[in-house]
């Protein structure tokens, strides 16, 4: 923390640590036990008979989830054509191995790194006509795929080829939530997951079809591709007919009732969410519990390929069509895990979780202990059951994220779980296999790497649906917060606080140090945080100007939500504060540092009025304009830094610590200025140790204490309060 609250952000000791942590742990748990089935919304539904499917499609059609099936099949089949074909394509293009498993596996890099940008895009424009549009740059470098004539080329189609296919992992599962009910989203994320093992079936055999009918010569790869263009291309077409559901409607429909009207929010900042995500306990353990899977998931597909080359010396068609078989379990696995998954999740959501991470245990057992069996028939039957396991785990993921998650952030959050598959494990992972393998051999790399990859990952996500029931309830609570507000603005339009603040948590690691903090500052209102020493009243202010963000909560300035967007977009919108201590660029002039603080003004003649107001109003700042900021006093220091403030005309006017460490009468010519901003209108909130000076500027206070508000009001009614005021002043802060 900022200031006083420095102290509570740091753990004495790494015992001390350690015993949060558990204890935290004991809370949370305690609190999943006691969320009530009113609080999950229309997330539970325990009692309701099974929405059917075609229900489910009257209510959000057959459009979205047959495109993306399509599409997820249509990929696929590229990424096989590249391994079954990989010994004509190496012929044709006279490339060595090592270069034509970089070919193959170039493309798989470059989804992953291009699924953030998207997840960006996705929040910005039309997630239909985004995918729409990456998928027809996909359908470009498959055909280019097609007509490489040298290495070089086919790096370059197959970089694109994993580019224009990797909007669909953040842009496809947000539109499933956001179009399908709740009753059957989990079996429509089941129908999306069978395109993977469908494209696996079929793949050898339109790759083989292709060839034998092109004349079955080395140089016929080519066809494949460019016969793959044509349902490719169709696909697209029909994903340009679709339309854009809005954003959250499931959700607000099954916990409110009714869709909220959408209104113009600003853009969710990609830092932001992740830092946002990272504190949503199910998500954390559920990605990482993944990730850590990931070790396994790209190693193995990998390692058995070769497996099978130098054990058993398969060529590659023979390669392509085992693999083919390993991944048949699945289509019978797959929608049976939808229904299941989606029974358990509507009578309580950790079973499905649980479910989970008991699937990804079988599916390390059974590959384990079928990669320990040389006899290749039994191999192939267990690590085909294997498969079907890993299949339907993953059928959870969709569900699980979509309800955890709030709907502003779903595209960043199934971007991230790409990224922690690839990256984390996958790079690793791969590297480990490797290593293993050329030591050891590849069946002893992937008996290595499987079980505890499995196990690890299988017992976190199982471990993180304990907070399940908690991170559902603070999403609902967060739709019906947003409700209410609607309700509001709806009922006195006219009448929208400056800032307000609702529900907010915020902790450092695992020290949770604001707890469900709330406060509302009207239009021209002078609003001061008081409090004793660690309270919480920097972090808050940190939280309203972007540089700390909170575990939950929202905040909003003139009815926009800015709890995701970046502090430089609450500037523009007229947000400035003014950090205690912090607010001079110590080793320029005074000169200088106005200079550069009006930079920020676009229009140049407005800029150079407000340098000369500035320099009118601070006289004592005109005399010291050569002099370093460093070197002044701390009251010149306020002074230059509410200099700095008010040439942006702030709407909303931040100060922290306003009189701290300063003389009497250095406070009384601060006051001045700040008496003459709030007679000119400009809303503030000030945090300040000394209740005398807090109370002489305020129309209202707020009183935190232990991250808590304790007290919200007329400032002139605190002094009615002498249990408050007690405790500042024998904190040392009140003076």
């Amino acid at each position: 923390m900022q200031g006083h609250e420095g102290e509570r952000a740091q753990p004495s000791s790494a015992s001390a640590l350690a015993a949060s942590i558990v204890v935290d742990d004991a809370v949370m748990a305690a609190a999943q036990d006691e969320v009530s089935e009113e609080a999950l919304g229309g997330f539970l539904d325990s009692g309701a008979e099974q929405m059917s499917l075609r229900t489910g499609f009257k209510v959000g059609g057959v459009g979205i989830a047959l495109v993306l099936l399509i599409f997820t099949i249509l990929e696929e089949f590229d990424r096989v054509a590249m391994q079954v074909l990989g010994p004509d394509i190496q012929e044709t293009l006279g490339v060595s191995d090592t270069v034509l498993l970089g070919l193959q596996s170039f493309g798989g890099v470059v989804l992953v790194l291009a699924t953030l940008p998207f997840a960006w895009l996705a929040d910005r424009r039309s997630r239909v006509r985004v995918m729409s549009g990456a998928s027809s740059l996909w359908v470009a470098f498959v055909g280019l795929t097609g007509a490489a004539v040298n290495p070089f080329l086919m790096g370059v189609a197959r970089a694109g080829s994993g580019f224009g296919a990797s909007a669909r992992i953040p842009i496809g599962p947000s539109l499933v939530a956001d179009q399908y009910p709740l009753g059957i989203r989990t079996r429509i994320f089941a129908i999306e997951a069978l395109g993977r093992p469908l494209g696996q079936v079929l793949g050898p055999l339109f790759a083989g079809a292709i060839v034998v009918a092109a004349g079955d010569d080395a140089g016929d790869w080519r066809v494949v591709f460019f016969a793959l263009m044509i349902p490719s291309a169709l696909s697209v077409l029909w994903s340009l007919t679709l339309k854009e559901p809005v954003r959250g409607q499931q959700e607000q429909e099954a916990v409110l009732g009714t869709a909220l009207t959408s209104i113009d929010e600003p853009p969710v900042r990609l830092s932001a969410a992740f830092q946002r995500l990272k504190k949503v306990r199910t998500f954390y353990f559920l990605v990482v519990g993944i990730g850590v899977l990931g070790f396994a998931l790209v190693a193995v597909p990998g390692a058995f390929n070769l497996l099978l080359e130098d054990a058993y010396g398969y060529s590659a068609f023979k390669r392509g069509w085992l693999g083919a078989v390993t991944w048949s379990g699945a289509l019978i696995g797959i929608p049976i895990a939808g229904r299941v998954g989606d029974r358990l999740f509507r009578r309580n959501p950790p079973s499905s979780l649980k479910m989970m991470g008991g699937f990804i245990l079988l599916y390390g057992l059974f590959v384990t202990v079928g990669l320990r069996f040389h006899d290749p028939v039994v191999m192939i039957a267990l690590v085909t059951i294997g498969y079907s396991f890993q299949g339907m785990a993953f059928t959870q993921v969709g569900p699980a994220i979509s309800s955890i998650i709030p709907y502003q952030m779903r595209s960043q959050a199934f971007a991230m779980v790409g990224v922690y598959i690839f990256l984390m494990g996958g790079f690793f992972g791969g590297l480990l296999a490797g290593a293993l393998s050329d030591a050891h051999g590849e069946r002893t790399a992937l008996t290595s790497i499987v079980p505890p990859a499995a196990l690890l990952g299988g017992l976190l996500i199982i471990y993180g649906s304990r907070y399940m029931k908690r991170d559902i309830a603070l999403t609902v609570a967060e739709l019906k917060e947003q409700q209410e507000e609607r309700v509001r603005l709806a009922s006195d339009p006219g009448n929208v606080p400056v800032l307000q603040v609702r529900n907010v948590d915020v902790s450092y690691g695992n020290l949770q140090v604001l707890f469900d903090v709330g406060f509302d500052v009207r239009k021209g209102e002078v609003l001061a945080l008081l409090g004793t020493n660690g309270a919480g009243k920097s972090t808050i202010l940190r939280a309203i100007s972007g540089l700390v963000m909170p575990d939950r909560g929202v905040i909003r300035m003139n009815g926009r939500t800015i709890t995701l967007v970046d502090p430089q977009f609450r500037t523009s919108m007229g947000l400035v504060q003014i950090p205690g201590g912090e607010a001079v660029f110590p080793t320029m002039t005074v000169a200088e540092n106005l200079a550069i603080w009006s930079r920020q003004i676009a229009d140049v003649d407005k800029r150079r009025q407000k340098l000369r107001e500035v320099d009118e109003t601070f006289a004592v700042l005109r005399e010291r304009a050569d002099q370093k900021a460093g070197s002044l006093s701390g009251g010149q220091q306020q002074m230059l830094a509410l200099a700095k403030a008010v040439m942006l005309e702030p709407e909303l006017l931040c100060i922290d610590e306003l009189s701290l460490g300063l003389a009497p009468v250095v406070v009384q010519d601060i006051l001045q200025v700040v008496e003459r901003l709030k007679a000119q209108g400009t809303t503030m909130v000030i945090v300040e140790q000394s209740v005398n000076v807090a109370l002489s500027i305020a129309d209202r206070a707020v009183f935190m204490e232990r991250g808590q508000v304790k007290f919200e009001g007329p400032a002139k009614d605190l002094l009615e309060r002498g249990d408050l005021l007690r405790a500042v002043f024998l904190s040392g802060a009140g003076a």
